[in-house]
């Protein structure tokens, strides 16, 4: 029988895919768009840090956009509403390299050209944080870790790469494609968690929920 989520999540990405992930698991967040500058967020980290290797990056983004949601959320929030941010952010591995999304359709290309018959690494940052009422089991408290899967990619031809682009979709998403659109077509093989490569692991989501103490039916209706 399905039962009332005891908390409420709400998710700091405007990726549609992460939002119909989510909702196919059973958890309806609400969604709440961070006003992140990614490339100063990084810029700043690394004139403290030094250089942040792929997965780093995922994570420190991941943590920049739910902290900056729950900002926001604290001058309206509702206090008897328990509510948990989620911030996600998905970066894409290749040589060594970090790639988010292709600023243009010629980056789209290149990039495309370099990946076809190759094999590059999706990490996806995640950043929990618990603005519960402490009265409600709130602690205040903060997780995150990244996931990270290994995506092989077919041996594309120009006229192909040249067609994909044209759709612009791999404008809009982290690596310059999708595994769950018209990009799922060019990924021949996942080592990891397939939920990851469209943005948000579920697995993943799960265990930062029970460090927190809290069960996944808490957030879905299961």
């Amino acid at each position: 029988m399905s039962r009332m989520p005891s908390a409420t999540l709400v998710l700091a990405s405007a990726s549609p895919a992460r939002l119909a992930t989510l909702r196919a698991a059973g958890v309806n967040p609400r969604v709440v768009v961070s006003s992140v500058d990614e490339d100063e967020e990084v810029a700043a980290a690394e004139r403290v840090h030094g250089p942040l290797g792929p997965a780093d990056v995922a994570l420190l983004l991941a943590r920049a956009k739910a902290e900056d949601v729950c900002a926001g959320l604290r001058d309206d929030a509702d206090p008897s509403e328990g509510t948990l941010v989620l911030g996600c952010d998905s970066v894409l591995e290749l040589d060594g390299e970090v790639h988010g999304k292709p600023a243009d359709a010629a980056e789209a290309t290149a990039r495309w050209q370099r990946m076809r018959g190759r094999a590059g690494t999706l990490h996806t940052g995640h950043w929990l944080i618990d603005e519960r009422d402490p009265k409600d089991g709130g602690s205040g408290g903060m997780v995150g870790a990244t996931a990270s899967t290994t995506v092989h990619f077919a041996t594309l031809s120009d006229d192909e790469i040249a067609a994909y682009v044209a759709t612009e979709e791999p404008l809009h998403v982290a690596g310059a494609f999708t595994v769950d659109g018209l990009g799922g077509a060019f990924v021949t093989g996942i080592e990891g968690d397939h939920h990851n490569v469209v943005g948000v692991s579920l697995p993943l989501v799960r265990e930062l929920l029970m460090e927190l103490g809290l069960g996944w039916f808490e957030i879905s209706g299961g």
